[in-house]
């Protein structure tokens, strides 16, 4: 019964005591691009401590004076009606090809101290705490409302998203609620690429048996659990939040997509909480991002900080790395998207064959450990933009053998290389199609769905992968005897 599970009505000397650590989905976000001298791409490994503080990605972080460089937005598009304003310093938001994207109104220069970028009231979140005692906040379920009971009855394990889908459409369903209105920047049910909204011939457009199982059973289980509450029986209320499956999987998809979590401490109860933080969710992923932010409560606002990692232009959208160590199979379960150059994606090789690592490396000016590869540019030739993230992403799934400095016996490698590019002949001829069949595909469609459209990129940057790692491998046999 809800009674069971009181609700913790926030104050502000809650969010004053405030601990939390960020992360999107549970990954933590941390720098994944080095704008160094030396190094073009960097990945580094996130590794939770149970001794985080306040600020587990750095120290209390240098924050550079946002009025003192960069100027206020323009206010009257963060208000949009609601009480209390979002404030804005240094940027605008703009629809591009990606949607909604966060733009640079002014250069900034790369500089040691963190900016302010945004500052959100903690009322315009929604929140809701992963494990019981369920907390909201903002406050805005009433104790009796039997959408509370439906969120009562998730698994607090695994539902997390749908407990987050049924509060945005609870929000969307208040008179007056901020989110009436900020809905109208979030994606519509034919702008999401939520794999969710897919339909079975477009999950087969994947080419990934694999992955199309996976979402087929992360829609049944959210079909399942709308069949069960918003049945003929359900009150009004709850029936006009979703009156079919298809807006409650837009919601889930959402929630999936723009989902914030982070660790809150409350006296000596820690919650792992789920958030939608609205225009701070409009930030875009890049596994090449241009900045990387982080986040500090004052004065119940949210701050949203970021550090520039190299000169950002007036104009440039800002851009971040949603998670780190994820294949293009994550992201598209995630968010609907993939991508080419993903530094983690992996081929997974089944004959005995093996190159020298060490080799591979240093054809490619490729060092460091695996979990901490970077592009030495320093040594490269001008204009050399052979290397990126595929190439990063061969090295650490091409099966490699490595003897300190034994080196390697030059055919041996050639006859290594060779069946290894066979393999990947091999696995690119098991697709349906071939890359430039997609591509030619994806120049023709004028009024395919947004789905479709992700469904034939994902199996399009699969195939251009495989082609990357044979033509690294190419490289690297005509360079071998050097």
């Amino acid at each position: 019964m809800a009674s069971s599970f009181p609700l913790y009505h926030p104050t502000h000397s809650f969010f004053s005591n405030t601990q939390f650590k960020a992360s999107r989905h549970g990954f933590l976000w941390r720098p994944s691009y080095s704008f160094g001298s030396h190094a073009q791409y960097k990945i580094r490994p996130i590794k939770a401590s149970a001794e985080a503080s306040a600020f587990p990605l750095f120290q209390t972080p240098q924050v550079e004076d946002p009025s003192s460089e960069l100027e206020p937005a323009d206010p009257d598009f963060y208000k949009i009606g609601y009480v209390r304003s979002v404030r804005a310093y240094g940027v605008e938001f703009k629809e591009g090809p990606d949607g909604f994207g966060v733009y640079a109104s002014k250069d900034v220069e790369p500089l040691r101290g963190a900016r302010v970028i945004m500052e959100i009231p903690l009322e315009l979140m929604l929140t809701i705490s992963q494990k019981l005692p369920w907390m909201f906040f903002p406050d805005i379920i009433p104790m009796d409302h039997p959408i509370f009971d439906i969120i009562n009855s998730t698994n607090p394990e695994t539902d997390w998203d749908l407990r987050l889908a049924c509060l945005l459409l609870f929000a969307f369903d208040c008179e007056g609620n901020f989110w009436q209105l900020y809905g109208d920047f979030l994606p519509s049910e034919d702008e999401c690429t939520s794999l969710l909204l897919a339909s079975e011939e477009e999950l087969l457009e994947l080419q990934d048996p694999n992955l199309a199982s996976i979402i087929r059973n992360q829609r049944q289980r959210a079909i399942k659990f709308w069949v069960n509450n918003w049945h003929s029986d359900a009150p009004l209320k709850i029936k006009r939040l979703a009156r079919d499956p298809q807006r409650f999987l837009w919601a889930v998809g959402i929630a999936q997509s723009r989902c914030i979590n982070m660790q809150i401490r409350i006296g000596a109860l820690n919650q792992e909480s789920n958030m939608l933080i609205p225009y701070a969710d409009m930030l875009n992923h890049s596994f090449e991002p241009n900045c990387f932010f982080h986040w500090r409560f004052k004065d119940r606002m949210l701050e949203v900080l970021i550090n520039a990692g190299q000169r950002i232009r007036k104009g440039d959208e800002m851009t971040v790395n949603y998670m780190s160590s994820q294949k293009n199979d994550m992201f598209m379960q995630r968010y609907g998207f993939s991508s080419p150059v993903n530094p983690w994606d992996v081929i997974k090789f089944s004959g005995n064959s093996r190159i020298h690592l060490d080799s591979f490396l240093s054809i490619f000016n490729i060092s460091g450990l695996p979990e901490e590869y970077y592009h030495n540019n320093r040594l490269s030739n001008t204009g050399d933009t052979f290397v990126d993230g595929a190439v990063i992403a061969a090295a650490r799934t091409l099966p490699t053998w490595s003897d300190r400095d034994v080196p390697p016996i030059p055919s041996v490698e050639r006859k290594a290389v060779k069946e290894l590019q066979d393999e990947c002949q091999k696995m690119l001829a098991e697709f349906a199609t071939t890359s430039k069949r997609d591509q030619k595909l994806l120049d023709s469609m004028t009024d395919a769905t947004r789905t479709l459209e992700a469904a034939i990129k994902y199996r399009l940057h699969r195939k251009l992968f495989i082609e990357k790692v044979i033509k690294a491998l190419e490289m690297y046999q005509e360079q071998i005897l050097f």
